[in-house]
């Protein structure tokens, strides 16, 4: 009677539980095949799993017709939606290189007249992986592959990005021996990075942190300021020669060592 009575206190607490989060009780029994919600609505292809956070927080998704919440997940035959829309199966995936100028916005909200979206005028739906500050320019990236973001964008995987920055003083070595070591910035110290002079005012410097803002703020440490700051490498992709403006698909052979 004691093993009865502890199953039965464990279903029905169960019962409570997912029926005050607004999903039905019987999904419990339905499938073990569930997914985070987050996850799931990134890999419908639109957008990160930061961003549908957002959109959850935001009261947007709905799980059968029932607001969802942060931690919800979603089992085979429930019906999620976004705005009242159904989210639908992940399209083809995308994955391109565009070479950003200085006064785009890494954003998706189109209220932004600057706005990456807009600039790059693809006909499908995508994102940008990451940030470049609007005053920079350089290589980002951009996808309908939300799994992908996190691949990229994960601390831990110290994924190298390359820049090339222009001051507006004479480099010298205390200078260059100072940001390889790290600079005291936003409450903590940056890690120790790769950095070469290139010519009296202009060095490149490979990071594989992305901390808001992060080279300027080192050089302003040392009472410099940037003039221009461009990233000419993400990983393994090289901007190459794509011009100002312009972006490409990812080879193949890039899509390999990305995936």
């Amino acid at each position: 009677m004691q093993t009865v009575s502890c199953v039965w206190n464990f279903y029905f607490c169960n019962f409570q539980l997912f029926s005050w989060s607004g999903w039905k009780p019987e999904i419990l029994f339905m499938s073990e095949n569930d997914i985070s919600l987050n996850k799931f609505i990134s890999s419908t292809g639109i957008c990160s799993r930061r961003e549908a956070d957002k959109w959850i927080d935001a009261g947007r998704v709905k799980i059968n017709g029932t607001i969802a919440k942060k931690g919800n997940r979603v089992f085979e035959h429930d019906k999620v939606t976004l705005d009242d829309e159904p989210l639908r199966n992940k399209p083809r995936p995308i994955y391109i290189a565009l070479n950003k100028p200085p006064g785009i916005t890494c954003t998706t909200d189109l209220r932004d007249k600057d706005n990456i979206i807009d600039f790059v005028g693809h006909p499908k739906r995508i994102f940008p992986i990451g940030r470049l500050d609007k005053a920079s320019s350089g290589l980002i990236l951009l996808t309908n592959d939300g799994d992908i973001v996190n691949h990229v964008l994960r601390v831990e995987n110290r994924h190298e990005k390359v820049y090339i920055v222009t001051v507006n003083r004479p480099i010298n070595t205390t200078f260059i021996k100072k940001m390889s070591n790290g600079i005291p910035i936003l409450g903590t110290v940056t890690q120790k990075c790769a950095v070469r002079k290139i010519s009296k005012f202009t060095f490149e410097i490979i990071l594989t942190q992305g901390l808001n803002r992060q080279i300027r703020r080192m050089c302003e440490f040392l009472s410099y300021k940037v003039v221009t700051l461009k990233r000419v490498r993400i990983m393994h992709i090289e901007l190459g020669d794509l011009k100002v403006g312009k972006w490409r698909n990812l080879t193949a052979e890039e899509l390999k060592l990305l995936n």
